[in-house]
């Protein structure tokens, strides 16, 4: 396959003009590590990988150097490293211990080398590493998130373990929903219990985490209830009360919202959840499913500090209450409700089964993407488009030709002409649509190199083909998979992420070709499909991913080995990236996507 070659520095400009404004303001960002990581390939190659930082200036260099048994370090590299944030070393002797290191350069100045990464003697030839788990007896790993917990510049694993579940529609008794952290190296960290009085399922279940109050380590939040318990084992509420009715549902009882120490699972902060659940009935139904659809995700509201957000309701009713965690208290910023006034009635009934953050006005704010409807960051609406409920959507600079970013969506059940739409995330104005009357899935990501902008797919009843950002229909066949899109290969181009398998789509005949089979894994959550988590946790700015282990016993986080000569400071430096791993696990889990355009041209 031959695709035009870009040179990577026209990207790096875009880039850093993007940045700029959350580089020198005072938002606060995440310090990360350089984030060096050695994979064996085999051959006698060691893939050396790891990040340019958003703060870093445009012309930094890097020096790769290798540390052999005998402690001596040795260049590895002729000259700086200036094209890309990835090395393979052929020279070293993979059945002995080989550690490495980076150094960064600029101006000919040596500045302080990373940590130390070392791959020990006769290593497996394999793209993951392996995290041991202490998974409970009939637990499974389900969805998983990351956080610097304990501020040393990596990332830490929070991962939600899943006994038996319950779609909001099913009754039944389910098992208390659990929440582990583990480093990378395997080290258990701890586990939250949050008890019976908290019903499992991906549309109760919601947890965030991310460093709420600026110490430089990531805090988890929750919905909690009484009976939920923290890793050192306290109690929030009374833990004897038992409210799940004879259906299995939970409605009655009082709500909480509570902070938990990222790197001790200990509780800092716990208030009553807003909204509260009132007369069920108002939500849509009598009999508890609508009441309790949850979402929870970040937001800077005010342009410099994070917000955390938590909301009750979309198919009918929705209320959005924002919290600010400083000096150890929570305190409600605002609250939206779409039962408050009749202006804020068109907002009723627009939600989605997740949400996308970011500044869409330019006034340094973030908004919210609620489906169909935006959220203000003063909490008042902006505006809805009125086209209601829908499975997925993708907020992103979709079409570059124009100004500002636009929010593919797609809606189910439609009673309009526009059940797959891409409009103007600032306004709502409907830029193209197709019409649907049943829209399950959709996806949009720049998989052809022919054509600007991100490509649009989706699985609704009585469309075909794969469109261009105009809404161009560009081929009468689509990729089969309409789950995930990511970076993974050497190009500019995403791959498709569904199951346990990484596809290239290959324009020119319309096919695709396996890159990669995370054999004797298993994807999460039926139909769904999806992994643990995605996202740019180490190395370059490539994604990784995290798959269970069929037995449930190990995560796998998988990594690409593949060289690429762009270079790009890592994804989690861009605001809209690094909100959209925030709330991936939230509801049905939905793509990653950046604020700029990240294509192939």
């Amino acid at each position: 396959m031959k695709t035009k070659k870009y040179h990577p520095y026209l990207h790096i400009l875009c880039l850093f003009i993007i940045f700029n404004p959350y580089v020198y303001s005072q938002q606060q960002i995440e310090k990360l590590s350089r984030g060096l990581i050695a994979i064996n390939r085999g051959n006698n190659e060691i893939f050396l990988s790891w990040r340019l930082l958003g703060t870093d200036p445009a012309d930094l260099t890097f020096n790769i150097y290798r540390i052999s048994e005998n402690s001596k370090a040795i260049k590895l590299n002729n000259k700086p490293i200036k094209n890309s944030t990835n090395f393979i070393d052929t020279t070293a002797n993979p059945t002995k211990k080989n550690s490495y290191y980076v150094s960064p350069v600029i101006n000919n100045k040596m500045l302080p080398p990373s940590q130390k990464y070392s791959i020990y003697p006769n290593s497996p030839i394999q793209q993951y590493i392996s995290i041991p788990l202490k998974t409970p007896q009939n637990y499974t790993p389900n969805d998983a998130s990351v956080g610097d917990l304990d501020g040393d510049g990596d990332y830490e694993i929070i991962l939600h373990q899943v006994g038996i579940s319950k779609d909001n529609s099913q009754s039944g008794k389910t098992t208390p929903a659990l929440l582990e952290a583990y480093k990378l190296d395997g080290t258990f960290l701890w586990r939250i219990n949050l008890g019976k009085n908290i019903r499992e399922g991906a549309h109760y279940t919601q947890f965030i985490v991310y460093d709420l109050d600026g110490d430089g380590k990531a805090e988890i939040a929750c919905k909690t209830a009484d009976g939920s318990i923290d890793a050192n084992g306290k109690v929030i509420g009374n833990k004897d009360t038992d409210y799940r009715n004879s259906k299995g549902y939970i409605l009655a009882g009082p709500e909480y919202l509570t902070i938990f120490d990222g790197l001790t699972g200990v509780e800092l902060a716990t208030t009553d959840y807003i909204p509260p659940r009132g007369k069920v009935s108002n939500w849509g139904d009598n009999y508890g499913n609508r009441v309790d659809r949850f979402l929870g995700f970040v937001a800077y509201l005010d342009g410099n500090r994070p917000s955390l957000i938590m909301s009750r309701g979309y198919y009918t009713r929705s209320v959005i209450a924002a919290w600010d965690f400083r000096d150890g208290k929570l305190t409600n910023r605002w609250t939206f409700d779409s039962d408050y006034s009749e202006s804020n009635n068109k907002y009723a009934g627009q939600g989605n089964h997740g949400v996308s953050v970011g500044d869409i006005d330019n006034d340094g704010k973030d908004e919210i993407i609620f489906g169909a409807c935006t959220i203000d960051d003063d909490g008042k609406g902006l505006y809805s488009t009125g086209l209601g409920h829908g499975d997925a959507m993708h907020l992103a600079d979709i079409d570059p030709t124009r100004k500002g970013l636009e929010v593919f969506a797609i809606h189910e059940h439609c009673k309009h002409d526009h059940g797959v739409n891409l409009r103007d995330a600032a306004t709502g104005e409907i830029l193209w649509s197709l019409p649907s009357p049943d829209v399950g899935r959709g996806l949009a990501a720049d998989i052809d190199p022919r054509y600007k902008g991100y490509e649009c797919w989706t699985s609704g009843k009585n469309i075909s083909g794969l469109y261009n950002c105009k809404g161009i229909k560009i081929s009468d066949k689509r990729p089969n998979s309409c789950n995930m899109a990511i970076w993974w290969d050497g190009d500019l181009s995403r791959e498709l992420l569904n199951d346990i398998t990484i596809d290239k789509w290959q324009f020119e005949d319309s096919t695709s070709q396996r890159l990669l089979t995370a054999t004797d894994c298993a994807s999460n959550n039926s139909t769904k499909a999806n992994p643990c988590l995605y996202a740019d946790m180490f190395g370059d700015w490539r994604e990784e991913v995290i798959w269970r282990t069929k037995d449930n016993k190990t995560l796998r986080i998988y990594t690409t080995t593949i060289p690429t000569s762009h270079k790009f400071p890592t994804l989690m430096h861009d605001h809209i990236y690094r909100m959209s791993v925030t709330w991936q696990n939230t509801g049905y889990n939905q793509p990653t996507q950046t604020g700029f355009y990240l294509g192939s041209q």
